[in-house]
Formats: structure tokens, C-alpha cells, sequence
């Protein structure tokens, strides 16, 4: 039987997805960087970093690859590259799946999707101590998902200050109609929380489990990314809709 094929949208780097080994063990995983980051150049050389260039690397990611057919993942604020790559090659996408999923990024009003203080918290202290930004500010925001090593290589691949904060700047301030999105795709969907997450709000993930009854759910107890029970529940939900196409 064919393997299933899988895009891992990132926010920053494909470092963040620690499982990508894991379910390397029975999928065809590809994912990239960010336009800026690591090796990755900007295209002609522009200076500012927006969405819609992710998308654009991911589907020159899987162009190269010759797919035509496959699931899209997306995790935290690269929920937002995920869902505008599968609009943009919907005729190709087998299902997608969010880790931290929520209709938008909003930080406001009575049920916000983000907890804005935090955000503010880590906006500071890149400006402030970019080193412990990337280093360690980062892994306290997956709280613990990620370990020394896998910090280590996101430092490796960081850019200089003033292109992190583009970066940075695009995913935590650019509104993102993420719900609205969704509903222009026909796919199966796959929403999952991280539960106690400190930055994505119980309420934002709920407010989209109720727009999208017929999603399958799930909840997991460590960073999505890095989540050996996000891996299981994406086994089972690519191999219950490739077997269904």
C-alpha cells in the first residue's frame, strides 16, 4: 500500500517538528523553512517576510516533490500557512490538520483565540535578550516541547534579530481568518488541542470545534510539534481518509 503523504507547515523552521522522524516511519513527511531562515533566501531579496511567501515555498516544496496528493498539518501560528496552502491547491489536499487549531489569532474581547499578555511577554524580550528569546523563551513557550538539542538546532537556523522579528511580527500581529478559510475546503479535518497551553485559549479552540461538528477531535498532553500523541492521532486519521479516497 502507498504511504501516505504529509506537509508539515511550520511557523519558523521545520526543526520545530521534532516528530517528523516518527512519522517518517510510515508516511512520505516533507516540510521546510520559512522564507529567511536557515539556507532558505528571500525571494528577491525582499525585505518583508508575509504569508502569502510561506505559502509560496510550500508549494514549491510540493511541486519539487511531484505530489498530487496529500495531507496538510499546521501547528500554532503555522495553522494560518496550512489552511491558505490547502485553499490554494485544494484539487491536491486529502485532509488537513491543526495542532492549537482556532478560527483566527485575535487577543481581544470576551473569548480571545491567543493570550495577548504572553505574546507581548516574548515580543519584549526579543527585543531585550534575543539569545534567550530563541534559546530558551521559545521552549518555555511549547513548555518543554522542546528539549535542549531541538533548541539548540532552531538557534543554529535563526536569523539575525531584524529578520526573526518579521517573522515574529507576521505571525503574532496579522489577523488570520483561519475559520472562514476552512469553509471554502471540502477535506476531512483534524483539530487538536494542546491542553494547558498558555498561549492558545481553551475558549478559541472550543469556538472552533462548534463551527466544525463534523471535524475529528483530540486532545494531547505535550506541544503539538512535538507530540507523540498528536502522531498516533494523525496515523489514524490519515489512514482512515486515504483509505476513504
Amino acid at each position: 500500500m502507498e504511504r501516505p503523504r504529509i506537509l508539515l507547515c511550520p511557523q519558523f523552521t521545520e526543526v520545530e517538528w521534532s516528530i517528523a522522524p516518527q512519522l517518517a516511519e510510515w508516511a512520505e513527511v516533507a516540510t521546510f523553512d520559512a522564507p529567511g531562515v536557515g539556507d532558505e533566501p528571500l525571494p528577491d531579496d525582499q525585505g518583508q517576510i508575509d504569508r502569502e511567501m510561506v505559502v509560496r515555498r510550500a508549494i514549491q516544496e510540493v511541486d519539487s516533490l511531484g505530489w498530487d496528493s496529500y495531507f496538510v498539518v499546521g501547528d500554532a501560528w503555522g495553522t494560518a500557512t496550512a489552511v491558505r496552502f490547502a485553499v490554494a491547491s485544494s484539487d491536491r489536499v486529502l485532509g488537513i490538520a491543526l495542532g492549537h487549531a482556532s478560527a483566527d489569532y485575535g487577543a481581544e474581547g470576551p473569548r480571545p483565540a491567543v493570550n495577548g499578555e504572553l505574546v507581548a511577554a516574548m515580543t519584549q524580550l526579543m527585543g531585550s535578550d534575543y539569545d534567550s528569546f530563541v534559546r530558551y523563551g521559545l521552549t518555555q513557550f511549547t513548555q518543554g516541547g522542546f528539549d535542549e538539542e531541538t533548541a539548540s538546532r532552531m538557534v543554529e537556523r535563526f536569523p539575525p534579530m531584524e529578520m526573526t522579528a518579521r517573522v515574529w511580527e507576521m505571525n503574532v500581529t496579522r489577523p488570520e481568518p483561519i475559520g472562514d478559510l476552512l469553509r471554502q475546503l471540502d477535506v476531512p479535518m483534524l483539530l487538536v488541542k494542546h491542553k494547558g497551553c498558555l498561549v492558545f485559549t481553551a475558549e478559541g479552540y472550543a469556538d472552533l470545534v462548534d463551527a466544525f461538528p463534523d471535524a475529528t477531535t483530540a486532545t494531547v498532553e505535550k506541544a503539538i510539534s512535538a507530540s507523540e500523541e498528536f502522531a498516533a492521532a494523525l496515523r489514524e486519521f490519515c489512514g482512515a481518509h486515504e483509505a476513504a479516497e
